[in-house]
């Protein structure tokens, strides 16, 4: 931790908020304490885009006039040096009579997020349509898809199913002649967290219906 030897009373008040920021993001988040007066850095943790204390802040001008209603800007974007992106925002820092003096900046590394996704899409990501010549004969696969593919277009939880739903649900997966395998049944039945003669109910009432 670096703090400029003349930060004023009122802004070294923050030093302490930057350190534990600091100390919890380690080693992915750099702050900075920022004196909208001198228009330097009075103070910066974890440092990691090159700046010290007593470099110019770089900010704009107008940010020593803050309206009163002005406290937190961001979440925004900024790129390092390296090409490396972060997620940054800052909280304007007051004296007792509301006129800012500071800005405590919180900088967070998200480099490793975008290549944590990167990675795991390249793992869950199917190059291809699979090979129908393995899956014609899985009927297990065939069920899972369709009650899948039947909540989702539903927007229904499995979970939240009522009769109604679910005779619904076996009326759709009947109509692709899904119950002509011999244990079929059972294995909707462990799926729904329903008894076999549930399931046969279902059916009964779904093909009752449709003969009527």
């Amino acid at each position: 931790m670096n703090i400029a030897p003349a930060v004023p009373a009122d802004l070294f008040l923050h030093a302490p908020t930057g350190a534990a920021i600091s100390a919890l993001l380690y080693p992915h988040g750099e702050v900075v304490l920022h004196d909208l007066k001198t228009g330097r850095i009075a103070a910066i943790w974890n440092c990691f885009s090159g700046r010290a204390v007593g470099d110019d802040s770089l900010n704009e001008p107008e940010f020593s006039a803050f309206g009163h209603d002005e406290a937190v800007l961001g979440p925004y974007e900024k790129t390092g040096a390296d090409g490396r992106r972060f997620k940054s925002i800052s909280a304007v820092l007051r004296d007792g009579n509301g006129t800012a003096i500071g800005l405590l900046c919180i900088n967070l590394d998200v480099s490793m997020i975008d290549h944590a996704v990167k990675l795991l899409s390249a793992f869950a990501g199917a190059e291809q349509p699979r090979p129908q010549a393995l899956f014609s004969s899985d009927w297990r696969e065939e069920i899972n898809a369709t009650l899948h593919g039947w909540l989702k277009a539903r927007g229904l939880a499995l979970a939240a199913l009522k009769r109604a739903d679910r005779v619904a649900l076996v009326a759709a997966l009947d109509e692709r002649g899904l119950f002509q395998t011999r244990n079929a049944v059972d294995h909707l039945a462990s799926l729904i967290g329903a008894s076999r003669a549930s399931i046969y109910n279902y059916l009964a009432a779904v093909r009752g219906e449709a003969s009527g």
